[in-house]
């Protein structure tokens, strides 16, 4: 190894996880791209022991664009839930309105107002093949509206060998239907 001078350097802290809940964000950027129709809102905790969270993340991992930032798709399919993201951040901010065309479609406008958002954890695969959890969106809502949010399960990668996702469910599983003599049954 070469010789490094470290006297500079600070140690890496251990990492603290931001867990799944109901947090008042800060929307910090939102960046249009009319091209594939969505919004890429890039948000932090504004209150409370993670206030802050993502920026001393992104700080840390100037690489890590992603970090406390989502898509809010506007093709026709998903416009109910562009819908509740408007209504939410309208309800957010006194006197603001944000409803995507006939009074302020300007996306701008959105950095520096509050939104109430929920964070669920969901599997996914890692690069190496690995199973892990992430926290994702779930949901906006008017942040005079916190104390009511419910946090759902983690959402599960479906088991191949059951078809069905791998959380505890119902005990019902889909049993594959033969044509010819009905159910199949090995």
């Amino acid at each position: 190894m070469k010789q490094i001078d470290m006297s500079n350097i600070k140690e890496a802290s251990e990492p603290t996880r931001l867990p799944a809940g109901a947090y008042i964000c800060t929307i910090c950027n939102v960046e249009d791209f009319p091209d594939r129709e969505y919004l890429k809102v890039t948000y932090d905790i504004a209150q409370g022991d993670y206030r802050g969270y993502y920026k001393s993340l992104r700080d840390e991992h100037p690489d890590w664009s992603w970090v406390g930032s989502y898509v809010k798709s506007y093709k026709q399919k998903a416009l109910p839930m562009l819908k509740r993201f408007c209504s939410a951040v309208s309800k957010s901010n006194n006197g603001f309105v944000f409803d995507g065309g006939a009074v302020n479609s300007d996306e701008k406008t959105l950095i520096g107002k509050s939104v109430g958002i929920v964070l669920r954890e969901e599997e996914y695969y890692r690069n190496d093949g690995e199973k892990s959890t992430k926290l994702t969106v779930f949901k906006e809502f008017p942040i005079d509206k916190l104390n009511e949010q419910k946090v759902p399960d983690v959402k599960r990668l479906e088991d191949p060998a059951l078809g069905t996702p791998s959380a505890v469910g119902d005990g019902f599983m889909d049993i594959p239907f033969d044509s010819n003599n009905g159910m199949a049954f090995s």
